[in-house]
């Protein structure tokens, strides 16, 4: 008998990082996430929604050193006011990739983010 599965689509993001703390004072400080409570060993899970955002140790077998970190995939994060948020991260001095620009998902702009992890913000 065979049987069939679905996938409905992700439902858990996850960063590997060289330093977990770091990272994730990263996103507390610059973007107001709040930790869950309940995460796995070595990581750091955020109470984000619809998906949960994780940062981790790099899982055996990740190189870390091979190139960009994340090159190849994009990873947007919903704002209220991508304008404003961009204004604090660039007064804080984090490294803004391209300027924002109104686009079919409102406002958007990208910023380096945790080692390098290029980050696109949009809304508002």
């Amino acid at each position: 008998m065979t049987s069939t599965a679905t996938v409905t689509g992700p439902d858990f993001l996850a960063l590997q990082v060289r330093d977990v703390e770091a990272a994730a004072a990263f996103f507390e400080q610059h973007l107001g996430l709040t930790r869950s409570p309940a995460a796995p060993p070595h990581a750091v899970v955020f109470e984000t929604r619809p998906i949960p955002l994780a940062v981790r140790e790099p899982l055996p077998g990740t190189d870390l050193d091979s190139g960009q970190p994340g090159l190849g995939v994009a990873l947007w994060l919903a704002t209220d006011n991508a304008q404003a948020l961009h204004d604090r991260l660039a007064a804080a001095g984090v490294p803004i990739l391209t300027p924002p620009q109104d686009g079919p998902f409102g406002r958007v702009f990208t910023f380096a983010g945790p080692e390098g992890y290029a980050l696109t913000a949009h809304g508002g």
